[in-house]
């Protein structure tokens, strides 16, 4: 799978660009004064939404980075419900101002993939983990550790978009999808992983490590 590029915007956010942007462009042209301003905040919003900056990639070994941009909301005990294992969990809720694409918290290779429909309640609550539309990878490190990731549609996502599958590698920081307008990502840990984030946490793509495995 090729690296992400990482043009500033996502390419997912180019479509709406354009349209925003053309609307908002005629209705100025029309002097359409009221609903042209209110375009042009449109068309902020969506090019805010849709940014995706480069970021910079931890040289710890063992860290396990952030998989989305966002607020954690739960470092913890659980059971993995995908592998059946007992794990510690972090999970990171992202806001409709949080960039929203998601990137592999290790160096792994997609060993399994998932995917279950569900409903869409606020992302922010836990029962949103096994509630909620979600696509979860089983990430294997050349060690043989093996990471759950899980990406979860919130009250507004209702698009979830991963680009890997089965026998794919994976670098640490490497984009691997993106949610639309507010969402979570899960990850389940080896339960003797170490945090290095707590609940209320901002953390960054990428560049926070979150938790170290053993």
């Amino acid at each position: 799978m090729s690296r992400y590029p990482h043009p500033i915007i996502a390419r997912e956010g180019w479509p709406y660009l354009l349209l925003a942007l053309a609307v908002a462009v005629g209705l100025s042209w029309a002097s359409w004064w009221l609903l042209a301003f209110l375009a042009w905040v449109a068309f902020v919003f969506i090019l805010q939404f849709f940014r995706d900056p480069p970021r910079n990639v931890p040289t710890q070994p063992n860290a396990v980075l952030a998989p989305a941009d966002g607020r954690v909301v739960k470092v913890g005990k659980a059971r993995d419900p995908y592998l059946d294992r007992d794990a510690l969990q972090i999970s990171v809720f992202m806001n409709v101002f949080n960039v929203h694409s998601n990137r592999s918290p290790v160096d792994g290779t997609v060993a399994e993939t998932w995917y279950h429909p569900g409903s869409f309640i606020n992302a922010a609550l836990d029962k949103a983990s096994l509630d909620n539309e979600r696509n979860a990878l089983k990430l294997v490190t050349s060690s043989g550790v093996e990471v759950t990731c899980v990406q979860i549609a919130g009250l507004l996502a209702r698009r979830i978009l991963c680009y890997v599958k089965r026998g794919d590698q994976l670098a640490r920081g490497q984009r691997y999808g993106f949610i639309r307008f507010g969402s979570r990502v899960d990850l389940y840990l080896p339960p003797d992983a170490v945090p290095r984030a707590t609940v209320g946490d901002k953390v960054y793509a990428t560049e926070s490590v979150v938790a170290e495995l053993r």
